[in-house]
């Protein structure tokens, strides 16, 4: 006859390679998103600031873990920015870049990977009331 503690260790080891597998089945479809900043003229926007966050979609829980939702970065010379991994749904993208208009703009990424092409506009003209 089997050991009674051997026999329940093996069912705790089943039970918990189930959980496992279950919850990487039910784990929120990610993106990996490739952001390209130019100006009008076609040229890279080099040392924008990029700030990435999700806003709505599938879960941001995976196998228990916060699954990181925000991201500040900035580009480089060739004016991209690479997110390695965010939850599909809706994204929020902000960029900030000196001598250019703030770009903000909201995207659904439903794909396993996206390229986002921004154009960067010029500064608008001020005017004073003096």
């Amino acid at each position: 006859m089997p050991d009674r503690g051997n026999l329940l260790r093996q069912l705790a080891v089943f039970v918990l390679a189930l959980a496992v597998l279950a919850a990487n089945a039910l784990a929120a479809p990610m993106t990996k998103i490739n952001i390209v900043v130019k100006n009008q003229s076609g040229k890279p926007v080099e040392r924008a600031s990029v700030v990435v966050r999700f806003v709505q979609g599938h879960s941001i829980v995976k196998l228990g873990k916060a699954v990181k939702t925000t991201f500040e970065l900035r580009t480089s010379q060739d004016g991209e920015a690479s997110i390695p991994s965010i939850p599909q749904g809706k994204i929020l993208v902000q960029i900030i870049a000196k001598g250019y208009q703030t770009f903000g703009n909201t995207f659904e990424v439903t794909e396993p990977e996206k390229t986002l092409d921004i154009t960067l506009n010029p500064p608008q003209q001020q005017y004073s009331a003096h």
